[in-house]
């Protein structure tokens, strides 16, 4: 595996508003961690500063699917022993990747002083990036929807089957009912042509208008792709290690389409605010040093 290098922050200010996106599913094994990176790092070689949160907090596996040694993460953060500076660590193109733990399980479920103290840690990075790409883990548990609410575009990523479709559904469901999360952008993954891509969109949409009040955007497709499966097996994105293929050309579209998306009227310029609102807890001085 690569040795993962941390990155280094020099000191400035921030007057753009984070795009904050959260790629999420109905179902695992669908492709939405491969989607994630590949989406970062076109944002990233079209120049944009981008970083990666991989936040399925108990089963992290993005730094393994680019090769990366990430020798700590997020649960060093949260035990002090490092800040989040020094567990950021730099992938292909500049990508500045947030490694998520794997195997704990308290980091799953984590407690109020925990959240707040990596409220804290997110919010005394300087500079901010353009972009926070945000790996979230399938299914509609607390911790997923909670990212989703409080990011500014939400991916959901389907493929052609039944319970992915049911699921992505599901999803959509729960974040406009719950949380009033009324816009979703949607990638259609492992398509054989392009029309096939489009019939999922519109299957999803049909019963999304019949009982839903949101409105759902489409990115576009990524075809099966040999070359990506390889591209796994080689712990390397496609984009970077097949930039020719028909998967990698995809996903530079569909991050062409995405970075065209306006942002919100009521985004907020800080990662703070972010984590603030995803992870449920307000920042007190005390709750950081508990």
């Amino acid at each position: 595996m690569l040795m993962a290098r941390t990155m280094e922050y020099p000191e400035s200010g921030r007057t753009r508003p984070v795009k904050v996106v959260c790629v999420t599913s109905g179902k695992g094994g669908v492709g939405k961690s491969n989607t994630t990176i590949n989406l970062a790092l076109a944002a990233s070689k079209r120049g944009k500063q981008v970083m990666l949160l991989d936040a399925d907090l108990g089963l992290a596996n993005v730094c393994v699917l680019l090769g990366l040694d990430a020798r700590h993460n997020l649960a060093h953060v949260m035990d002090g022993k490092k800040s989040l500076s020094e567990v950021i660590v730099e992938g292909p193109m500049g990508l500045q990747i947030v490694p998520g733990s794997s195997g704990i399980q308290r980091m799953a479920d984590l407690s109020a002083p925990a959240r707040a103290g990596m409220i804290a840690a997110f919010g005394s990075l300087s500079p901010q990036p353009d972009l926070l790409f945000v790996d979230s883990a399938s299914g509609i548990s607390d911790t997923v929807l909670s990212f989703a609410r409080a990011s500014t575009e939400v991916i959901v990523v389907l493929c052609d089957e039944p319970a992915a479709l049911t699921d992505a559904y599901g999803v959509v469901k729960v974040l406009s009912r719950e949380y009033g999360v009324r816009r979703f952008q949607i990638v259609a993954n492992r398509t054989l042509e392009p029309a096939q891509g489009r019939a999922l969109f519109s299957k999803l949409t049909t019963v999304c208008d019949r009982f839903l009040d949101v409105a759902l955007g489409y990115l576009g497709s990524v075809p099966e792709d040999p070359y990506l499966t390889r591209s796994v097996q080689m712990q390397k994105a496609v984009l970077d290690a097949f930039p020719s293929s028909k998967s990698a050309v995809a996903f530079r579209r569909i991050a062409e389409q995405l970075e065209r998306t306006p942002m919100p009227l009521s985004a907020t310029g800080h990662l703070q605010f972010f984590l603030e609102q995803s992870l449920g807890a307000p920042l007190t001085q005390g709750a950081v040093n508990a």
